[in-house]
């Protein structure tokens, strides 16, 4: 199914997750352990991250592109086909080729899913583009290449091969985008995204709902009417106090922030509070789903849980 279907079929808020692809070398048993975990809520879809190539120098001095954490379709694969949950799998711009994009659409389609969230990813990681590749420049340039297989629009002709139809969703920003201090640019972005096939947004993490709020009650008076899904971390680690703000140019509320430094030791108990008060006053507000940026950690997620379904 759908995200979108997911989002109308329901009159309650349901609860997604986002997990990321082990690294390199590693097994997936821990992903097969969290959604062991997870299926007893009965999530309606679980996102899966993709991560570009970038540079990794070895002991010979020789420096090789790789990819850090692959494994995106696979995983999709074994979670929607072993666990019957749909999956939402990302695509995102930098370090592919329009080529590899396509590749693994096909892939994706061929494994029965139907759901993709197109963004332009983080950085910029290095790609050597052979002769007569190409590249998305950005997340709009994606899902017009997405929305293009729903016509049998390939980059080349293919034999006999079918139409590819995704529901697409993209990332929103309800604090400054790190990488765009024009507010009203990134509105017209999105609508643009919008215009172009998306069906749903998904923001950036946040810990202060009142941005959250705002954020939307701008898009609607600039009439944009799709489904914000608001994303949500639970502040688990010490270090994330400092790391997060930066890396995603968010902020904490002070009381969250002077409660964590002045608790440290209990980081996890804070966070955990903090991300059940969130939820409470998002599922009050009606919102359609509440996505957790899990970072394959369930731990405090289960206690989240197990706390909202009592």
């Amino acid at each position: 199914m759908k995200v979108i279907e997911h989002i109308n079929n329901s009159t309650d808020t349901q609860f997604s997750y986002e997990i990321i692809p082990p690294l390199r070398g590693k097994g997936i048993k821990i992903i097969i352990d969290m959604i062991e975990d997870l299926k007893k809520f009965n999530p309606p879809f679980i996102d899966v991250t993709s991560h570009s190539s970038s540079a990794q120098k070895f002991q010979n001095g020789q420096t090789v592109l790789k990819r850090k954490r692959p494994g995106t379709i696979s995983i999709c694969g074994i979670i929607q086909n072993r666990f019957n949950i749909d999956t939402v799998a990302h695509l995102v711009c930098n370090g592919f080729t329009k080529e590899e994009t396509e590749d693994a659409l096909i892939e994706l389609s061929f494994l029965g899913i139907t759901n993709i969230l197109a963004i332009s990813g983080d950085g910029n990681p290095k790609k050597i583009i052979q002769a007569g590749k190409s590249i998305n420049k950005n997340s709009l340039e994606l899902i017009h290449q997405i929305k293009n297989l729903s016509k049998g629009d390939y980059l080349h002709e293919i034999a006999n091969s079918s139409t590819i139809d995704m529901c697409m969703g993209v990332g929103c920003y309800p604090e400054q985008h790190a990488f765009s201090s024009d507010f009203d640019q990134e509105i017209d972005l999105l609508k643009r995204k919008i215009a172009a096939g998306a069906s749903y947004a998904v923001t950036q993490m946040f810990f202060d709902n009142s941005k959250y709020f705002a954020f939307v009650d701008r898009c609607r008076k600039e009439n944009i009417t799709i489904p914000i899904i608001p994303g949500i971390k639970i502040l688990d680690k010490p270090r994330q106090i400092d790391i997060l703000p930066k890396l995603f140019n968010i902020e904490l509320p002070d009381e969250l922030h002077s409660e964590a430094l002045e608790n440290i030791e209990h980081i996890q108990e804070i966070g955990t509070r903090w991300a059940i008060k969130q939820s409470e006053e998002l599922i009050n507000a009606g919102v359609p789903v509440i996505h957790y940026y899990l970072m394959n950690n369930t731990s405090c997620m289960l206690n989240i849980l197990n706390h909202l379904h009592k």
